[in-house]
């Protein structure tokens, strides 16, 4: 049965994996740290699924501190000092506290703070965090070796079809459209969800990003987001953007620039960036390198919704699903030797979509939207024949039918089937 999204209902996402990661890391003594792009449900992972948790699990309620920092009623705690202090008052005997510390960015020298947490034996401390001031440079650069990472991901499609049920398709189709942000996916209308992303691009990502970094050239910023939008899942270097603005702009803007926006959008988790790996030679190769949107629904609100081609779309999808399930995942690059028309050796170049890596696990995988034409198909899988190792070669397809295993030992996947069920 089809449920009906709303904003007032009393649906909620479970975020499962991701409480699963906090009930881990309760062992840990480090400072937990909730990171991820804006929007993506951090707070309400938090301070609702996290909180009823440790309720659920005999917590005394005096003995969680919660403290939303961006709420006006706290806005007496956002200096360093006033913070330490409420949150030591509140501690009044030797029984485990847990501190849980939203948007924690609103505290000028928030690190002098958590750093003393460090040091309260009896303190279990969590903190979440958004905007400039709260980036993952931010996090690795100032607390490295003293905090646990837990990096939230929008909605992945099973999260997003297990509470809203309906027909698998449809769901799917909203999905590649508008992507896996939580309060999109209750929003009951089309029309709302589209003003929505866009307006949230705008103003609360790009405006954020151009603040902290004094950008110069705020169009040609923007401008760039959209060419990197435009071509998800291409091959790209910072040298070849570069050309693409003189073409396509008649405006200059150097590699090197190219190449500082680019970790800028990746730092603040919009984009990331997947490397070529030889697997032949067991080496990366640094560019030209592909560059995926964390959020599907941002990319297709900067093209203002055009350009919804499902290849690339499900391209991304597959790289984002891999990693929310824990996967390193790069492109993949297989070197033959073969002959050109003229019967003479060549060396050709073959593209795995993706390889991914987890502990000692590797799966090389390819997407393949329309796996009907044969040669296509030939296309798909002569990359898969020339890797020289046993790792398990996967081919998802956008049309429907069950899994299957071919003459080859690939096993075929459609879509729906890979997003909802954990094969690997």
């Amino acid at each position: 049965m089809r449920k009906k999204p709303s904003e007032d209902s009393k649906m909620e996402f479970k975020r499962e994996r991701y409480l699963q990661q906090l009930i881990t890391s309760m062992e840990s003594p480090l400072i937990k740290v909730v990171t991820g792009i804006r929007r993506a449900g951090k707070s309400y992972l938090l301070f609702n699924i996290f909180d009823r948790y440790l309720r659920e699990s005999g917590i005394p309620e005096d003995h969680i501190i919660k403290i939303a920092l961006d709420d006006m009623e706290n806005a007496s705690l956002r200096e360093k000092t006033a913070l330490y202090s409420f949150i030591r008052s509140r501690m009044v005997n030797d029984g485990k506290y847990f501190i849980l510390l939203d948007e924690i960015q609103y505290v000028n020298g928030f690190e002098d703070v958590l750093n003393s947490m460090l040091h309260i034996k009896n303190a279990d401390t969590y903190v979440t965090g958004s905007n400039s001031k709260f980036l993952s440079s931010d996090i690795i650069t100032e607390f490295r070796g003293r905090s646990d990472e837990i990096r939230v991901y929008p909605l992945t499609f099973k999260e997003y079809y297990e509470e809203l049920g309906g027909d698998r398709r449809d769901r799917l189709d909203e999905y590649m459209r508008f992507g896996g942000l939580p309060i999109v996916a209750l929003m009951s209308s089309d029309e709302r969800k589209i003003s929505y992303l866009k307006g949230v691009g705008e103003k609360i990502y790009l405006s954020d990003l151009k603040q902290r970094h004094n950008i110069k050239n705020p169009t040609e910023f923007e401008e760039l987001l959209d060419i990197l939008a435009s071509g998800i899942g291409t091959l790209t270097n910072a040298q070849k953007l570069s050309n693409t603005f003189k073409t396509m702009n008649h405006t200059t803007i150097s590699a090197n620039t190219i190449k500082k926006y680019i970790d800028y959008y990746t730092d603040a988790f919009i984009i990331n960036r997947a490397r070529r790996y030889d697997v032949k030679g067991k080496r990366y190769i640094s560019t030209p390198a592909k560059y995926y949107f964390c959020d599907i629904g941002l990319r297709n609100a900067r093209i203002d919704f055009r350009q919804i081609e499902p290849t690339h779309i499900m391209e991304n999808m597959i790289y984002n699903e891999l990693i929310a399930r824990g996967f390193q995942v790069d492109v993949g690059v297989v070197e033959i030797n073969t002959q050109n028309e003229k019967g003479h050796g060549v060396r050709k170049q073959l593209e795995v979509d993706f390889v991914a890596n987890k502990g000692y696990n590797r799966y090389y995988i390819q997407s393949a939207y329309s796996y009907f034409d044969e040669s296509k198909i030939a296309r798909e899988k002569a990359s898969l024949i020339s890797i020289p190792d046993s790792f398990q070669k996967i081919i998802v397809k956008g049309d429907s039918g069950l899994p299957y295993r071919d003459d080859n030992g690939f096993m075929i996947y459609n879509l729906i089937h890979f997003l909802l069920n954990d094969f690997i």
